[in-house]
Order: C-alpha cells, then structure tokens, then sequence
C-alpha cells in the first residue's frame, strides 16, 4: 500500500516543495505520478496513446507519493496540476480532508464494472499490484517460500529491505507471528495487537536497510546491498525481463493493493482531465498497462484483453492467490496517524 488524516497532512504540507511549473493550457494535460518503471510503463500504455488520440499534450510530474505536498497546492490555491496518482488510502485521506475532487462516473465508467475497491469517491483504479517479496537466489541454498521469510533471519541470513512505512510491515509481522491473515486488522486495531506487531519487527530491526522509493528495492538486490526486500511487484519484474536480472518473486502472502488516480481540488482542466480517465478505465486500455508492466488491471471485463504470456506475472493471477491479503484502506484512514506515530517513534529508538 503502496499509504494519515489532517493533522500528518498538515504536518507534511510544511515542508512540501512547490517546484512545479506553471505554465497551463486547455490542451495540456498536467499528471503528476512516482516516477521509476512504473510511470515508465504509463507512458507507453496510456500518456502518449492518449495524447495522440486526444490532440492534446500530456506535461508529467513526479514526486514520492506524499500527499501533503498536494494539500499544499490546494492550500495556496495554485494547483498546476490536473490528475495525480496515488495510494488508496491516500485518496481517502485526501477525499476526507478536501484535497481531491469527489468523482462524476458518468464522465468514466460505470462503477460497478470495477474490482471491488478500486473505484472511490475520490479516485479511481489504475491497476492491481502486490506488495511481494524478491529475493537473490545466489544468497541461499535453500529457496525462501513466504513473504513471512523476511523475519527468519537464522535459516535465511542477511540484510533485508523494507519499505519505511508502517502498512505492510505490520501486517506481515503479525502473520509472521501467527496471527491468520484474515483476522490481521482485528488484531492490529488493539493496542495488544500493535505492541505484538512491532516486536516482531524487532526481531530483525538490526537487519533491516530501509526504502522509500519503488525504484530502490530492484537497485538494493543489483546492487548486493540486501539478499531480499519487500517491493511493488511491477518494479521487480521489469528488471527481471528487460535487464535480465536473477531475481526471484515470492507471492505467498502478498498484500494486494490498487494504485488509484484522482484529481486535485482546484484543478484547471477538469474537462481533460475526466476524458483521461474515461480513457484509462476502459477495459482495452486498462489492460495495455500490462505489457509494459506486471500490474493487473482493475476493470472487471479487461482481463480477457491480456495476453496469455503476461497473465502468470500479474498479482491476481489464480495461481497468486491462494495465500494472500487484500490491503484494509478504511483501517489505516482510521488509524494511520496514530500508527505512523508509534513507528516513526519506533525507527528512533
């Protein structure tokens, strides 16, 4: 998840950068997204098919994901941008703090055609991905089989990458744990369940090399900085098919999420901005993001659109989904902000 209310919104819009440019007209269509491979992969699916079809120009934006930096154009009512890609619960967070527009499907889809969860008030589903785990194979004699691997560090000796969140982390910990995943977020909303979490977590704080960039898991593994990390599973893919890296995917017990895109409040071209939406949400083009990257699609009659060779990459494919979690976005807008606290105050100590 891929993944806190007002207050941390607030707190991260004091120090958001402002460096985007200005310029903006009724045929440019201004999209900010998180870079690396997988901006790569829109580009090719969907930025330059649709400009070409619309006649228009498409400006893109990057940044890392953090929300306050859009509150803080929304905030000074200078928002130069006109779609944004994002976390699911992020646009929960930023459909609850008045950051992102509320949606007209009319001018999309209809919502109903959608994988349950992926089309929200605030922002709608680009494509399914797994938060896995990758491994080097040259590191062990004996293959890891679970995400939960991460936290043996006796039978599976190293150090690990993990993302420097807390979604995800818990959640694997408390399975490593032996809490089952479907009563994970029960266990997680108690103050037991937290504490149980985190020493886990402590269990392998020592070993742990930390990330904040999707474009960084891949460059840790080439780079022989860690034997395994935690990663978007798009972005270890396509190092593995276009570089030819080793690398090895596990998907036992992924965490299935959906990467959403919505627009800013205060947006100049909104007109544009939903003909792009309708663009992306259709099934045909919803499933081209695939062959350029390993996500699935999101619309519920697109699947018929990929092709044979990608579908066993994919994180919803059946053979991906027999142990697995789908990510709990109403959870963490509930309790993000507390847990990021703790977990910040955590990396601290």
């Amino acid at each position: 998840m891929k993944f806190l209310r007002i207050k941390l919104l607030a707190l991260a819009a004091a120090t958001a950068c402002m460096a985007v440019g200005h310029a903006h007209a009724e045929d440019q269509l201004s999209i900010m997204s998180t870079g690396g491979a997988w901006q790569d992969a829109q580009r090719k699916a969907w930025f330059e098919p649709f400009a070409k079809e619309a006649g228009v120009k498409v400006a893109e934006q990057e940044y890392l994901g953090d929300l306050g930096k859009i509150k803080a154009m929304v905030d000074t009512g200078d928002v130069p941008i006109d779609l944004v890609t994002v976390e699911t619960a992020t646009v929960l967070q930023g459909c609850d703090a008045g950051i992102l527009e509320r949606l007209d499907y009319s001018k999309i889809a209809e919502r109903d055609n959608f994988i349950e969860g992926s089309a929200l008030d605030c922002g709608v589903g680009l494509d399914a991905y797994g938060d896995i785990m990758a491994y080097d194979p040259a590191a062990f004699k004996e293959a890891p089989t679970s995400v939960l691997d991460l936290f043996d560090t006796t039978k599976f000796p190293g150090k690990r990458a993990l993302r420097k969140f807390p979604a995800q982390n818990l959640e694997w910990a408390l399975m490593a744990d032996g809490v089952a995943p479907a009563d994970v977020y029960e266990v997680l909303a108690t103050p037991e369940g937290v504490d149980r979490a985190f020493k886990r977590l402590d269990s392998i704080k020592n070993d742990i090399v930390w990330w904040d960039a999707g474009a960084q898991p891949p460059q840790l593994l080439a780079s022989k900085e860690v034997v395994m990390t935690t990663a978007w599973n798009g972005r270890i893919q396509t190092p593995i098919d276009v570089d030819k890296q080793p690398f090895k995917i596990v998907w036992d017990h992924q965490i299935l999420e959906y990467d959403m895109i919505a627009i800013p409040k205060g947006a100049k071209n909104t007109d544009l901005a939903y003909k792009y939406l309708a663009y992306v949400s259709d099934p045909k083009n919803n499933a081209r993001l695939s062959e350029y990257i390993s996500y699935g699609p999101v619309r519920k009659d697109a699947t018929s659109f990929v092709s044979p060779e990608v579908l066993p990459k994919l994180p919803n494919a059946p053979d991906h989904m027999t142990a697995y979690l789908v990510a709990d976005t109403e959870f963490w807008g509930d309790h993000g902000e507390d847990l990021v606290k703790r977990f910040n105050a955590w990396l601290a100590q």
